[in-house]
């Protein structure tokens, strides 16, 4: 039973890690301007596409496949908000909602029309296969890989958002948008900024998803809904609520399908109300 709760609870931090780096740039973006941008996991998704096409077309190796998968969508996301989103800002939710709700469904049909609907697989390095045996419990070396890089980039996060100048303006932008611009702050510079980088680790969480969830193009639909419950638990502009809210959500669903398969499916329905009756505004959302 104890090797048994290990693997689980492994697994699912494993889990909940690819969340965070799927969910944290909504989360922060969302706090500060208050766009509802239900085509985040768009940004997964083609990142995977292009981690994929990257190693089998141009034969880049899975490392430098990563990078590529970030910077791409980070770009992408800079041409998107500029063109299409930043008309939004000041539009109603249902506005919002709708317009990216429609990019979802572009976004598939697009992976569709130049990918096909075969799922993609990804052929990870020799090094990283397998699994470590510890005391009774083996451990696979994949997702050790993914919990390494999702405490990375918590690190780097929380650094430039505490310890840069970029990251007091997003603190500020969050806190009070309104004050912000009073005190000469260029929101929409930090709001882009931030909607960029987002969107990178976006493409980052998708590229590293391709091994354990698969890559069709339904990607975008099919975490959306965890990327939702995971900014709705952690609360908005939070990156500490995103990275708690993310680790709670997967251990419960690896838990859950795991311990109750009958009722795994819902277990993270039951613990997102359960949290929001106690803490409506989520474990460390401010509003």
């Amino acid at each position: 039973m104890i090797s048994q709760i290990a693997i689980v609870l492994f697994d699912g931090f494993a889990f909940g890690m690819l969340l965070f780096l799927l969910s944290v740039g909504l989360s922060v973006t969302l706090g500060m301007m208050n766009f509802i941008n239900l085509a985040h996991g768009a940004f997964g998704m083609f990142g995977g596409y292009v981690a994929v096409t990257a190693m089998r077309q141009l034969g880049l190796p899975f490392l430098a496949a990563l990078p590529l998968a970030f910077i791409a969508m980070a770009l992408l996301s800079v041409i998107v908000e500029r063109t299409l989103f930043r008309r939004l800002y000041r539009a109603g939710e249902l506005n919002q909602v709708l317009f990216t709700i429609g990019a979802v469904f572009v976004s598939a049909a697009v992976a569709t029309f130049v990918f096909g609907t075969v799922q993609q697989v990804i052929i990870l390095p020799s090094w990283l296969r397998g699994s470590v045996e510890i005391g009774d419990v083996r451990f696979g070396v994949y997702r050790a890989f993914i919990i390494l890089v999702a405490l990375i980039v918590t690190a780097l996060l929380v650094f430039g958002l505490e310890r840069t100048r970029l990251g007091a303006q997003v603190r500020a932008a969050v806190d009070n948008q309104r004050m912000a611009q009073g005190l000469g702050l260029d929101v929409e510079r930090v709001f882009a900024i931030t909607f960029a980088l987002g969107s990178g680790l976006a493409g980052l969480g998708g590229a590293l998803a391709v091994e354990i969830v698969g890559l069709s193009p339904s990607f975008g639909f099919q975490m959306l809904v965890y990327v939702l419950i995971v900014v709705s638990v952690g609360g908005l502009g939070s990156i500490t609520g995103s990275f708690v809210g993310a680790a709670l959500l997967g251990i419960g669903d690896v838990a859950g399908k795991y311990f109750w398969p009958e009722i795994g499916s819902f277990l993270i329905y039951l613990m997102l109300v359960a949290i929001l009756l106690v803490r409506p505004l989520g474990l460390f959302g401010k509003r």
